[in-house]
This record gives structure tokens, sequence and C-alpha cells, in this order.
């Protein structure tokens, strides 16, 4: 089963705000090991776009440093689970720690009801 991941970012490192990234890496995930990788840049940020963009990549999974309520409840409605908290590190390596159940999460870094 192919599994696909989100992690906001900035260069390959993660940005601590889901809505403010320069792009989105993408891991396409098959039996717990990365077979393909992509860098994706969003549309431009409104309120409401990125949930819905994710949503359409095909995305099961987004690992995010923060996000807000609004845009963390839209991809709970689309299915999606949301890690949050996660410290700054590079974006594979960020998954490659979900991949092996060592992914340290916290915190949502955002206070943004919107």
């Amino acid at each position: 089963m192919s599994t696909k991941i989100a992690v906001p970012a900035e260069g390959n490192k993660l940005c601590s705000h889901f809505g403010h990234c320069q792009s989105f890496y993408i891991a396409e995930v098959e039996n717990g090991k990365i077979v393909n990788e992509t860098t994706v840049t969003p549309p431009a940020h409104e309120p409401g776009v990125f949930p819905k963009w994710v949503s359409e990549q095909g995305i099961n999974t987004v690992i995010a440093g923060g996000m807000g309520e609004k845009a963390k409840d839209m991809l709970s409605t689309y299915k999606i689970d949301v890690h949050l908290g996660v410290p700054t590190k590079a974006t594979r390596e960020l998954v490659e720690d979900y991949l092996n159940d060592t992914l340290v999460t916290g915190k949502n870094n955002c206070d943004h009801k919107h």
C-alpha cells in the first residue's frame, strides 16, 4: 500500500508554519520505505487553500511544526493524519523518523484560530 507524506519546507528543512512554506516535500512510501521524493510549490496562500491542495495531491499524512486550527480541522475532514510540534530538521529525516516511530511531536507552534 502506498502512502504520501507531506512536510512544509524552506529549502530542505521543515518550515515551522504550515501556511507560510515555500514548498512541500512529498515522500511516497511503500512497505515502510521512501520510494519517491518530490518538492512541489503550493498555490498562493489564502485561508483554506493549502488543506484542499494537499488533499488533491493524494497526501495521507502531514508532518508540521505549527498550523492554524482551521487548517488542522480542514485536513481532518479530508481524512489526513496531522503530526504537529515537530522540531526543525531536514524534511526527509522527519519522514524517516515517522516511519521508524521515532518522530518527536509537541505543542502546536501556531496560535492562529483561522
